[in-house]
């Protein structure tokens, strides 16, 4: 019988990656997609269509009253979006405080409560600059409280922790994956912007790997 696995699902490329890789593995899945009040909760409809296409069990989660708590960020407040690459330091307006950890818990939560024993989660190295909740030190010390707050332990599974999202790629490009079915762009346009940090990032991943991008980008 296939262990049940919890999978906190975005949208964008590396939780599609991961969602992806864990159903390969033959865990029984069942994915997490929040809604916190993200400008790109267009990633959201593309979770819903994969988790349809691969029959995984879904659930969208409606937080979005944590923004009253939480207006610091360009993500999820009236704040522009800034342009450039993730190590530029304007990049830190994007970090939503203590989402990771707020995502975690719930998804560990939900974990336990189904009889489930794995949490995958997208960290990776290519967020360690500007995100201190994708950094190795706290992804340890996250599985260390998960197995204390519950009688029943739970593993937080990060498959790329120390992966850049280039390397991400090519797996998933090796595993066959359709990258025009995820989302990367924090702006939540028609089109991917090609110009938020998500995006140059993920442009790059493309550049890297001699590969194609099957999102449509606006003009620059």
């Amino acid at each position: 019988m296939a262990d049940k696995a919890v999978v906190i699902y975005s949208g964008g490329m590396d939780s599609f990656t991961i969602l992806n890789k864990a159903k390969q593995q033959g865990h029984e899945l069942y994915a997490l997609t929040f809604d916190y009040g993200q400008k790109h909760k267009k990633e959201i409809e593309f979770a819903k269509r994969v988790c349809s296409e691969l029959d995984v069990h879904h659930k969208i989660i409606d937080i979005t009253a944590i923004n009253q708590l939480l207006q610091s960020s360009s993500l999820t407040s009236d704040k522009d979006i800034p342009e450039g690459h993730y190590e530029d330091q304007n990049m830190k307006s994007t970090v939503v405080p203590n989402r990771n950890m707020i995502l975690l818990s719930l998804a560990i939560g939900y974990a336990v409560d189904i009889g489930a024993n794995k949490v995958f989660y997208g960290a990776h190295s290519g967020d360690h600059a500007i995100y201190p909740d994708c950094r190795p030190e706290f992804v340890l010390a996250m599985n260390d409280v998960a197995k204390l707050a519950n009688y029943e332990p739970v593993d937080i599974v990060t498959p790329y922790l120390n992966s850049d999202k280039i390397e991400i790629l090519k797996d998933g490009l090796a595993m066959g994956l359709d990258y025009g079915k995820s989302w990367t762009c924090y702006n939540g346009r028609e089109k991917a912007c090609g110009k938020c940090g998500s995006c140059v990032e993920r442009l790059e991943a493309f550049e890297k790997n001699n590969a194609t991008d099957p999102l449509a980008y606006e003009a620059s």
